[in-house]
């Protein structure tokens, strides 16, 4: 009874209008929760008292992590952002990013060539792909992780947008400290709570991790080759089709409509082929891919290159719900594999747009009866193909992707 009196009274201090956020009363509450919350579901799911005392000893809120609503808070309304998935696609494929990644990537192809073979051979996922999720993830594990993810993790499962996510998380980082999996003082993690060399998320860890250089433990922060392992089986089970490619950059005919674009809109290549749709090498599509499925994907519209990819692309992109991040491992793979340049398209400046300008073009396209995916800030493919349709019904050639001089016309 006095425990839930201190707490209503904590959650109106929090909550009060015009007084002050009371970090201390959070931080109570914080540790209530963790004993009251988490450790009978940590327990229920094998942990001991003593692993769990020791990873938040001395553990207290992050209050720097983003997407947090302290108790009894209002969500904060988001700042205006600009970011590369969003306003300007180009700045994701920075020269320095792109080419740091394909140069350390040829280096580890050579210094892990027998490892990568042994991983394509077992899980059929080819070794440049890997060394390009690699690099984005953790620069060949050379980017220093700083966080502790136990500081992280409960974070955001007491106070995040995201709690009950990020509470699952923590539960799954427990059983690996448990396990013993992790070396001592390694569960370091970034921001959002991901572990090691490959980044996974502790459940992911738990589904995908894998022992690649056969001393019985899948070691993601020491061992490289139980990095490079983890990688392909993670991919393998998410479905990777061996022997296929994850796309090639095309032309894209006037006649063809950008609104063709998404995973839901496939065809045998040989048909997008027959539309007028060709490789930017000139070369035809490789016989064993033309009777496959191929997805249009232009991740800027008709503002920079175009790809028919195939259903790996979306496997890579299950690593990270992102167009651009499975392209950039695609293409950065083709690099070090291949010697492959840049891509034949450029990217054309489409304008300093905001996530909150995106979101209002994506309310007023629902208005109109279009389905964008969710208001949500993105220009993902659903959202850039009803602009598409938008500007065609509205007798304008498809560019199918956001402008700032699109703004007012939609708001009329």
């Amino acid at each position: 009874m006095l425990r839930a009196l201190f707490l209503a009274a904590s959650l109106a201090l929090v909550a009060a209008p015009g007084i002050a956020l009371d970090r201390g009363a959070v931080e109570t509450q914080f540790r209530t929760w963790l004993q009251e919350t988490v450790w009978p579901r940590a327990r229920a799911a094998g942990v001991s008292r003593a692993t769990f005392d020791s990873a938040f000893a001395g553990v207290s809120l992050n209050w720097d992590l983003p997407d947090l609503v302290p108790p009894g808070a209002a969500p904060r309304t988001p700042k205006k952002q600009r970011q590369a998935e969003f306003g300007a696609p180009a700045k994701y494929f920075s020269r320095g990013a792109v080419e740091g990644a394909t140069a350390v990537g040829k280096r580890m192809a050579e210094r892990h060539a027998a490892t990568l073979r042994a991983a394509e051979r077992k899980w059929g996922v080819p070794g440049h792909i890997v060394l390009a999720i690699w690099g984005r993830e953790s620069g060949y594990g050379r980017v220093e992780i700083p966080h502790d993810v136990f500081e992280v993790l409960g974070t955001k499962g007491f106070m995040s947008t995201r709690a009950a996510y990020f509470t699952k998380e923590l539960v799954a980082a427990l059983r690996i400290a448990e396990a013993g999996h992790a070396p001592d003082r390694a569960m370091k993690s970034s921001w959002a709570g991901a572990l090691g060399q490959p980044q996974f998320m502790p459940s992911s860890f738990l589904a995908f991790a894998a022992d690649g250089d056969g001393d019985g433990r899948a070691d993601i922060w020491r061992s490289e080759a139980d990095t490079i392992a983890s990688i392909a089986n993670y991919l393998a089970r998410h479905g990777w089709v061996t022997g296929r490619d994850w796309g090639f950059e095309v032309r894209v005919p006037a006649q063809v409509s950008c609104t063709l674009e998404g995973p839901d809109q496939g065809r045998p290549i040989a048909q997008w082929a027959r539309m007028g749709i060709e490789r930017v090498s000139g070369r035809p599509f490789p016989d064993h891919e033309r009777q496959g499925t191929g997805y249009l994907l232009m991740p800027a519209g008709r503002h920079g290159p175009a790809f028919i990819v195939t259903p790996n692309f979306y496997v890579l992109k299950d690593y990270n719900m992102s167009d651009l991040y499975a392209l950039f491992v695609g293409h950065v793979g083709d690099r070090i594999a291949y010697g492959m340049g840049d891509f034949t398209a450029g990217w054309d400046d489409v304008g300093r747009l905001y996530r909150s300008d995106i979101a209002a073009m994506q309310r007023a396209l629902v208005a109109r009866g279009h389905d964008v995916g969710g208001v949500d800030g993105l220009p993902g493919f659903k959202t850039r193909r009803a602009i598409g349709r938008w500007q065609e019904a509205a007798g304008r050639a498809a560019t199918c992707f956001p402008r700032a001089d699109m703004a007012k016309r939609l708001a009329r």
